[in-house]
């Protein structure tokens, strides 16, 4: 906090100054060697893939997917399966079928649900005209 300090600090010194131009750095890079590997070669992570399960709709989707994957026609498949048969698509024979892991496929059928479709049927011309509207009294 001294004004002298700052003083000192600020102050060039024409000495240092030229002894500091006299100073040359070179730098070089240390020679790059490939390294034979007699043969041995790291395992290079390949996916697996399988081809997906479509049936008639396989025009609607991807042809391969990875293993422990599936595509999306694949995922509505399986649901509406599990939902209208749920005795024979079970999820051991799901994840057994579309190679997935057993705990993926409980998640899946537990939080996904397929929507149900109910159409309700109309009401007929003469149910119409044949009611009667109500007075108010």
């Amino acid at each position: 906090d001294s004004p002298e300090i700052k003083e000192e600090v600020l102050r060039k010194d024409d000495r240092f100054l030229t002894l500091l131009k006299d100073v040359y750095v070179e730098s070089r890079d240390p020679p790059v060697r490939v390294k034979d590997g007699g043969g041995e070669h790291l395992p290079s992570k390949q996916e697996e893939k399988r081809l997906t399960k479509l049936g008639h709709l396989e025009a609607l989707d991807v042809k391969k997917v990875s293993k422990g994957k599936i595509s999306l026609v694949e995922a509505l498949t399986l649901l509406n399966n599990h939902k209208l048969q749920p005795q024979i698509w079970t999820a051991e024979k799901i994840a057994a079928e579309y190679s997935l892991e057993l705990k993926e496929v409980n998640s899946l059928l537990e939080f996904f649900i397929p929507f149900a479709v109910q159409e309700f049927p109309k009401e007929t011309k003469k149910a119409i005209t044949s009611s009667k509207p109500k007075k108010l009294t």
